[in-house]
């Protein structure tokens, strides 16, 4: 799902629930969701893919579609991506 919008299908952010989130091509892909977190005044949500072992990734919250649907993006940015994986890291860090 690199370098594409999703659209979340739910909008809720209740961690452990699961999100279908949906590509430029249409196709589906179903995501539980491990966290939310907010930096510097953005939302970005650390989802797990249910179909595979992959690592978990994070997609950044950018607005609403047409049909009120939250969509998520590619952090395009290393330094932004950076950023919320360490503050993601710090947070399971502190978990255990």
């Amino acid at each position: 799902m690199t370098d594409e919008k999703n659209k979340c299908a739910t909008q809720d952010h209740d961690h452990d629930e699961i999100l279908t989130l949906v590509d430029e091509d249409g196709n589906e892909k179903n995501f539980m969701v491990l966290d939310i977190l907010e930096v510097d005044g953005s939302e970005y949500a650390v989802l797990l893919s249910e179909d595979e072992d992959d690592e978990a990734i994070i997609l950044k919250f950018s607005g609403k579609d047409d049909e009120g649907h939250e969509l998520l993006v590619d952090i395009e940015d290393d330094d932004e991506w950076e950023k919320v994986a360490d503050v993601w890291e710090e947070m399971v860090a502190q978990e255990e």
